[in-house]
């Protein structure tokens, strides 16, 4: 049995006690049940490396049932540890989406250990909704995220209730939350 790479071990504990655990997303739970999650350990070093994984893992999504393969995180633990500069690589993330004709089809969004809504204090418990152990890439498809919340009965109160979620448990509990 192979053992898992400590990066995946702790995106999949912060997957199962705070995305699924604390229902930030409550369409996450359907498709880790059904082990249509993807975890991909990036070995990158620069964001030229970062990229070509990205591309790939963009490739092999499109290319694979979403029976098989719905979602796809990538952890990047070598590189773009500053939060500016994983947020200005977000960027790149859209560009290489629409370059290779995956606009409408796939898109991707970002956690990150350090993140920080525009306008919001580091500090504020708020942030902990886009914080994950490592910076991570998250490859959604759009006609899963649309299914979704066509089925949702209200998904405009998700980011409000997570917000007060967060606030309520504090970046303290939320840290201990993912302690192995």
């Amino acid at each position: 049995m192979d053992v898992e790479p400590a990066e995946i071990a702790a995106t999949r504990r912060w997957l199962e006690r705070a995305v699924i655990g604390l229902n930030l997303c409550p369409f996450a739970k359907a498709v880790h049940v059904k082990r249509q999650v993807r975890f991909v350990l990036s070995n990158a070093h620069d964001t030229d490396a970062l990229h070509a994984d990205l591309e790939r893992e963009l490739l092999h999504l499109q290319a694979t049932s979403p029976d098989e393969v719905d979602t796809t995180l990538i952890v990047h633990p070598h590189v773009l540890q500053d939060f500016l500069a994983y947020n200005d690589f977000l960027d790149v993330a859209d560009t290489t989406v629409r370059t290779l004709g995956l606009e409408g089809e796939i898109q991707v969004a970002s956690f990150h250990p350090d993140y920080v809504f525009a306008g919001e204090p580091a500090d504020d418990p708020s942030n902990c909704t886009n914080r994950a152990p490592y910076p991570t890439l998250h490859l959604l498809r759009e006609a899963s995220i649309d299914r979704a919340v066509a089925a949702y009965p209200d998904p405009d109160v998700i980011v409000e209730r997570n917000i007060a979620t967060m606030r309520r448990l504090g970046v303290a509990a939320f840290r201990r939350l993912l302690e192995s």
